[in-house]
């Protein structure tokens, strides 16, 4: 059997034999809300850790938030049991005293704070040793994995430099995760993509799978100036050979793959955008044809993204905006979708609400500079610290997908 047909021949299994996973129903103040594996998060912690985020400033449905944080931290718990891994008391009590200066102030002042809002000291508590928890695993899972060649330095320093630049020709495969059922469905598909070697069979794979709009065109999408791309992706990118994969990237409500078709390096230097400035437009309908019809129109009916206000005359805030933002602090999916639209082109390949709402992008325009050159050490650094972060995040996104998550 060929690679093609048996990538194919899996997926039908895939999409035949996984089931549904049963909805589940809110509980009392103190009873479980949501069991992961075979932990449990309760509805007193679920509202402790809401208060917290709240204190804390995090914008947002903090509810969803919360249960989105809740079910990583138990995941975070079940990789370290596996691993033999546990956290000290000091190096917690250590981490509470560094959280609480970073609004300056003495860790019983911190806590005191939180008590005025209602927060227990052992919800503090708890979020500070989950994450000191998860650092330990990512180390010991992906310490090693992160070095860095000199060649690598070498060519990410051409990146930066002023005396040239990398734009890379990408295949892209786009895997729906915003159901319960998806991410188990993603997850699956995900190990039959790591095994393709082909831009052929990837192609083929991208048209069969993907909730792109490059998915008619086999995933291919034109050259990108790498520096567009997220930050964190580049270290990424800049490894592969062309025909290498990388490993699954989880974004909201989806796993993002790319392929390496090519890799060019110029000799005029590529301008790194300082600035990114972009209308964002929220359509309920999800992925339905009719909402994507209705969104992909656009490029024919906004010349601008000030045309999408006469076009969405009623709309609040929240569903339309537009955002100016340092290129840095653009969330990475769509920052990934601004990176292959000129001015006034429209994305709708994301989605929001667990997949119930389409996220319309149309770019507006970037502010350009070029990049400065940095030190050799500053820039492993940094390429060593997005390389485990990013290894990170798709092992996360592994443990979720594996994961039996339930309400009671």
């Amino acid at each position: 059997m060929t690679v093609s047909k048996h990538f194919f021949h899996t997926i039908l299994a895939v999409f035949l034999v996984l089931g549904a996973v049963p909805s589940a129903q809110a509980q009392g103040p103190f009873d479980i809300v949501v069991r992961v594996n075979e932990r449990i998060i309760t509805q007193y912690e679920l509202e402790q850790r809401a208060l917290f985020l709240k204190a804390l400033g995090t914008a947002g449905n903090l509810t969803q938030e919360s249960t989105d944080r809740l079910i990583d931290e138990r995941l975070y718990l079940d990789a370290a049991e596996r691993l033999g891994i546990s956290v000290e008391d000091e190096a917690i009590n250590q981490g509470m005293i560094e959280f609480a200066g970073r609004a300056k102030l003495e860790p019983e002042e911190f806590i005191q704070a939180m008590a005025e809002e209602g927060i227990d000291v052992q919800t503090f508590r708890d979020f500070v040793a989950s994450g000191i928890l998860w650092r330990e695993v990512v180390g010991t899972l992906f310490g090693q994995r992160g070095r860095v060649s000199e060649a690598e330095v070498d060519r990410a320093l051409s990146l930066s430099s002023q005396t040239g630049g990398v734009r890379v020709l990408l295949g892209e495969i786009v895997l729906p995760a915003d159901t319960p059922e998806n991410q188990v469905r993603a997850a699956a598909i995900s190990a039959e993509i790591q095994k393709i070697t082909s831009t052929k069979v990837f192609s083929e794979a991208a048209t069969a799978v993907s909730v792109s709009q490059s998915a008619p065109n086999g995933g291919q999408l034109d050259w990108l100036s790498l520096a567009d791309l997220p930050p964190a992706f580049r270290p990424l990118l800049l490894t592969l050979a062309p025909g290498e994969i990388t490993d699954p990237i989880e974004i909201p409500n989806a796993l993002l793959f790319f392929q390496m078709r090519a890799i060019q390096e110029t000799a005029a230097p590529i301008p790194t955008a300082l600035a990114v400035e972009y209308a964002r437009l929220y359509l309920p309908g999800g992925r339905a044809p009719n909402v994507v019809k209705q969104a992909m129109s656009l490029r024919y009916t906004a010349d601008s993204c000030d045309d999408l206000y006469g076009l969405y005359p009623n709309s609040t805030e929240e569903q339309l905006e537009i955002i100016s933002q340092a290129q840095s602090d653009v969330p990475n999916d769509i920052a990934v979708e601004l990176a292959k639209l000129d001015e006034g082109e429209v994305s709708a390949n994301l989605t929001r609400n667990d997949g119930q709402t389409l996220v319309v992008l149309m770019l507006c325009g970037r502010t350009a500079e070029i990049v400065e050159d940095e030190t050799r050490n500053a820039l492993r650094t940094r390429l060593i610290n997005e390389r485990i972060t990013s290894y990170a995040d798709a092992y996360l996104a592994e443990l979720r997908a594996t994961a039996l998550i339930r309400e009671p």
